[in-house]
């Protein structure tokens, strides 16, 4: 490289060489590291039962809740408003439609699944249309089965598991029908990592 290059912010051939070989290193290694341990999960909160609180300040009840509905629910919620609207805390709080047991009058008809797509970390929005009924990405087109939370179209699809499941939240009822969130396990192997996955059982 002559001086005038090095002089005005040039790259030679050979650095560029170098720069491409890591960059190309960098991508073939990404899917095998565990980014969920570095992820701004949770974990550190004193997890305890609480109550599902709908946007509108009430609590979520199964007796009233609209089936083949969903709202946007934030857990585990501070004090600090800031951290509340952090995405790796919003999560797609859903009764399921009729034809997949939305109108039984027990918790196994809702789902909560962090709204952190597995792919990219876009947000991802429950359609509860008839033909869609699903989870889908506006990014990059990913779909989610609202029963199980599995990826089956679209780039989170072909990630291996965990990473094509995702988080999810479990649910109680008292016996006026009002909803809480059951402690999780944050782990591949419970409930999840936010924006990295659970296996599905």
């Amino acid at each position: 490289m002559s001086e005038q290059e090095k002089e005005s912010g040039g790259m030679s051939r050979r650095d560029f060489l170098k720069l491409l070989g890591a960059a190309g290193t960098s991508v073939a290694f990404a899917p095998f590291v565990p980014w969920g341990k570095f992820m701004p999960n949770p974990s550190s909160s004193v997890l305890e039962k609480v109550p599902v609180i709908l946007p509108d300040g009430t609590q979520a009840n199964l007796n009233t809740y609209p089936i083949n509905h969903a709202e946007v629910i934030t857990y585990p919620e501070t004090s600090d408003e800031v951290l509340n609207e952090e995405a790796f805390r919003k999560w797609q709080f859903i009764r399921l439609p009729e034809k997949f047991g939305g109108g039984r009058k027990d918790v196994s008809s809702f789902r909560a699944y962090s709204m952190v797509c597995l792919h990219l970390w876009c947000l991802w929005k429950y359609w509860p249309d008839e033909g869609r009924m699903r989870g889908e990405c506006p990014c990059h087109g990913s779909m989610y089965d609202v029963k199980t939370g599995t990826a089956y179209l679209g780039p989170a699809s072909l990630q291996a598991p965990p990473s094509n499941s995702l988080p999810k939240l479990d649910f109680e009822a008292d016996s006026d029908g009002f909803m809480y969130i059951s402690p999780p396990t944050w782990g591949v192997n419970a409930n999840g990592v936010v924006g990295y996955g659970r296996f599905a059982t």
